[in-house]
């Protein structure tokens, strides 16, 4: 990881716990592992700590590793560094994706019910209005009783936010491929295909992951069994939308976005999508930011504590896994 995100993501506190559970130089921070500190250090090191921008563990490298035994991510996904390689080494692999789907999850319960409540279109009335109205009478058909919440992708961002979203009076649908017989029921949801999914729910949210499978998985014509006023919430990753459609959808004012993820990543500056009123853009926010990082720090501590102590990661990740992850 590159130093700058090392004293971002580890406060004191933690810092303080892996030095004591570890032979560990703080001040090593590694974001290339031909650099001559990193050639030194591979030859002893017996744990990696990683984080966003960790280089791949090619089979290269891991020759250069011979003690190397496991790699602990203060991070979500593995798949950017994690090889083919590392599993044929039999070498253990931990994540803190559990950790970073907390906020995501948080961000995206939020934006469902205040999309319910048509914040963004109230928003801007009022704000054109600057005076008293009958806000009920103009907006009857807004608010979060018995609406239809669709959830796309059993993740544990999507497991997080059906867990938040059941307490409350709402019909809670889901579509995952990979779905257990009974498994929705235990969700608190109900298990359908995803064309039912887009056109009964008042709210599509996308939690699936970022595979060739997956590309335009809300495609144009899906897109259009969504009902009129409907909200597409996005906080995967842009490309499992056909973004030109979503665009065309949104500049027709026929549905409403919350797009935390774009293809690109940034938009152009002439996007229609940044000043349309019935889209919420953000630009990747919606994971672990400020504070929330040190979450994912303590999380690497804890499994390190785990490791040291002889204990099975609390959180592995295994090679299926990997190969289905984003």
């Amino acid at each position: 990881m590159h130093s700058d995100l090392a004293g971002r993501l580890i406060d004191d506190a933690t810092m303080r716990r892996l030095t004591a559970l570890a032979d560990l130089d703080p001040a090593l921070v590694v974001d290339d592992f031909t650099a001559p500190a990193a050639e030194q250090a591979l030859g002893e090191t017996e744990v990696i700590v990683s984080c966003w921008g960790c280089p791949p563990l090619t089979q290269d490298v891991l020759d250069r590793a011979p003690r190397l035994r496991a790699v602990i991510h203060a991070a979500g996904s593995v798949k950017h560094h994690i090889t083919g390689a590392c599993w044929r080494r039999g070498i253990e692999v931990t994540s803190a994706a559990w950790a970073n789907a907390l906020p995501v999850a948080e961000y995206t319960v939020a934006f469902v019910f205040l999309a319910g409540k048509d914040v963004l279109r109230i928003r801007d009335d009022y704000r054109a209005r600057r005076a008293a109205h009958d806000w009920q009478s103009a907006y009857a058909g807004t608010g979060n009783y018995r609406r239809t919440v669709g959830i796309v992708g059993a993740s544990r961002i999507g497991r997080r936010v059906l867990e938040l979203l059941r307490p409350h009076d709402l019909e809670l649908l889901l579509h995952d491929p990979y779905l257990l017989p009974g498994e929705a029921e235990r969700l608190g949801t109900t298990a359908v295909g995803l064309d039912e999914l887009c056109a009964r729910s008042d709210v599509v949210s996308v939690h699936a992951p970022e595979l060739p499978s997956t590309r335009h998985l809300l495609s144009r014509e899906r897109l259009a069994l969504m009902r009129d006023g409907a909200t597409l919430i996005n906080t995967s990753r842009g490309s499992l939308i056909d973004q030109q459609a979503l665009t065309e959808e949104l500049v027709s004012g026929r549905l409403a976005a919350v797009l935390d993820v774009t293809v690109p990543e940034v938009l152009p500056p002439d996007s229609p999508l940044y000043d349309l009123p019935n889209v919420l853009l953000t630009p990747h926010i919606a994971g672990s930011m400020g504070n929330e990082l040190h979450r994912m720090a303590a999380a690497a501590a804890d499994e390190l504590e785990r490791y040291a102590t002889g204990r099975p990661f609390a959180h592995p990740v295994s090679a299926a896994e990997w190969e289905r992850s984003a």
